[in-house]
Formats: structure tokens, sequence, C-alpha cells
């Protein structure tokens, strides 16, 4: 059987709405899949305000632009299939909603996007809330990518995603492993637009800058850094920890972008670093995917401080880069819609595997 899925995606980094289309089939076990359309769609200034005050609205507010983000990815999703000619063949909505509040050590995650709201714009089936299981039974909810990386992209060691929040999946033996490691294109985006740009185009800006070691050792200091996984971050270390901190050095654009770059970098090569010692092999390749692999000057150094390793770094074609988040959440929906589990216990920490994500039925 063919699923045929629309997975979206809003991520930390604000810049907008990822929408895929996807042909899932399994064969003898074997996952494969085809990227029939792709589309983003950037947040409108009203609506990336709205999302970027979301944590400070009362209940009431906060259930009513619950409900109205729902609707208008209703509407985007009508939009996309209605350009690309896709009416009657859509089976399924997977969204995963833009995250407002995740505090896994005391059982809630939050993402706007009522479910009930994009099945009656539509009509078609919808499938949310992809982390509340998992994070009811005790785990981080995050990453939430890695079941598809195991079952779509089973040919890598390490999987890297340079998106808001950069995080890092491995394959330990039996157990896959994965955890967020750091801020990071919402923290150089946010540093682009104090020069009036949306983002650093190639990492031109942080390339022309110098490390200032002060800087760079206060975020590396950070305690988050210091805690083994299972862990995910909250929008908000970015935003509330480690922007204000970048903001307090009173660096130029230039030189805190560049010092940003060099912390990123740091954090992915100390837990690469960590893991590979614990793999006892060479040759490994890592996958990157997510808005930061576009930024050349990040990727460079990046390769620069693995090389050492053994491990090389794979950066897939531009589709798949911009759309493996939508394209995974797709998927995880399929998983929940034949009621088998699309989550990974030693991933997240939680007691169980578990089915994550409600289902709104769109079609009476």
């Amino acid at each position: 059987m063919v699923y045929k899925v629309i997975g979206m995606m809003s991520g930390s980094s604000l810049d907008g709405l990822d929408l895929a289309f996807v042909h899932f089939q399994e064969i003898a076990g074997k996952w494969n899949f085809e990227l029939v359309k792709t589309a983003h769609y950037p947040f409108e200034t009203s609506w990336k305000s709205k999302l970027e005050r979301a944590h400070k609205l009362n209940a009431y507010d906060y259930l009513h632009l619950h409900s109205a983000f729902g609707h208008f990815l209703g509407r985007r999703v009508n939009e996309f299939i209605e350009s690309n000619d896709l009416q009657f063949q859509v089976q399924l909505i997977v969204s995963h909603g833009h995250t407002v509040f995740h505090s896994p050590g005391k059982f809630m995650t939050a993402q706007l996007g009522e479910g009930a709201s994009i099945a009656a714009e539509t009509g078609i089936n919808t499938v949310t809330d992809l982390r509340a299981m998992d994070v009811a039974l005790g785990g981080q909810g995050a990453p939430i990518v890695p079941i598809g990386e195991l079952l779509l992209f089973g040919l890598h060691k390490f999987y890297l995603n340079l998106g808001g929040i950069a995080n890092l999946s491995c394959s330990l033996g039996e157990n896959f492993v994965a955890f967020d490691i750091c801020p990071a294109n919402r923290i150089l985006n946010l540093l682009a637009a104090n020069v009036g740009l949306e983002y650093d185009d190639g990492g031109k800006i942080a390339s022309s800058g110098r490390i200032n070691q002060g800087l760079l050792g206060q975020l590396n200091l950070l305690e988050y850094y210091g805690d083994r996984y299972p862990k995910s971050l909250d929008n908000r270390f970015g935003t509330d920890v480690v922007y204000p901190l970048i903001r307090e050095s009173g660096l130029d654009t230039a030189d805190a972008m560049r010092t940003y770059v060099e912390h990123i970098v740091i954090q992915i090569m100390k837990q690469v670093a960590f893991l590979t010692a614990s793999l006892n092999s060479d040759g490994e390749s890592l996958l990157v995917t997510g808005g930061g692999a576009h930024n050349t000057f990040l990727m460079r150094r990046l390769e620069e401080e693995l090389m050492p390793f053994g491990i090389c770094v794979v950066v897939p074609d531009r589709q798949v880069v911009d759309f493996k988040e939508a394209l995974i959440m797709a998927f995880i929906g399929v998983l929940r819609w034949r009621e088998e589990a699309n989550t990974i216990a030693s991933v997240t920490g939680a007691k169980k595997g578990s089915i994550g994500g409600a289902l709104w039925i769109g079609q009476a």
C-alpha cells in the first residue's frame, strides 16, 4: 500500500512553514519514500510576531491563538493542494505545530496549531500533538525525527539537523540515541536581524568577524552543555539565555556571529567526539540537513573540526536538506495511523516506545 501524506513543520527559527507531500511504501519490512511536492511559506510579520509572543499570553488568549493557528495551517494546506493539483490525492495530514512550551521534567509540552481546526478546514484526517505521549511517559519528547532517520535514512552513523536548534542522532550498536545540542539558526537569524537581514547568506557576515574568546568561554560553560543525554531544549533557552548573553557582550554583529558559529561547531564536535569514542570505528558519515546546511562557512568549520575523527560530512540534495523534517512528520503520522510505535525510548528516555499523536477525523 502507498500512503499519500502531507507533512507540516513550523520550526523554532520562525522562518516559516514547510510542507511536503510524500508517498511512502513498506516492502518486506523496508520503507521507501518519494518527495512528490514541497513548498515553503514564509510567515507574515503579523504571524511571526504572534508566535514569538505566544508564551506571554494568558490561557484564554493562548487557546484562541491555538485555534486560529490551526485554521491558518488548514488554509495553507488547501492552498498547497490547489496550487499543486493534489485534489482527492491526500490521505492524511500530519502537523508538528509550533512549539511554545516544552518542559518534559514537568511532563508538559505544547505546540500551537489545533488539529481539529486543520481537519475542519481541509476535510482530511489529521494527526497532531506528536510529542505528548512520549513526554507523558517520562521522555524528553525530543528530538522527534530519529524514528524517520532510522527507518528512512539508515545508511549513516550520525545525523545532524541544523535548524533553529541543532540536534544530533547516532546509532550506538543496538541503541539509537539523539538529543538537542544547542540553539543554532534561531540565534544566527536574530543576529542577522540586527543589520536588517533575515539570515546570514552563506555565513558571509560571520566569516568576516573575529572570535571573542571571553564570550565564547561564557557560552561554552552554560549548564545545559554539561548534562548527559537524553536531553532537549526549550526554544526560550536561546532567546532568554543565550541571546541576552551575546547582546551584553557589546560585540558588533560580525564578531558576535563569528563567535556563535564557533560555539555551535565546538558543541557539535564535543558530542561527536564523545560518541565516536564509544563506537571504536573510523570512516563514519554524518548526514547534515536543515537550513544551516546552506551556511557554507559553518559547514566548512564543521568539516575542519570533524576531520581528525574520520567523520565524512554528507549533505544530501537540496529538497531533502530543506524538507527532511516535514517529510519525517508525514512518516510519523503514517506510523500513528498504522498504530505502530513512532518514538524510540533510547532517544527520549521514556519508559517505553509509544504510538504518539492525536487523530482528528476530517471526513464524515
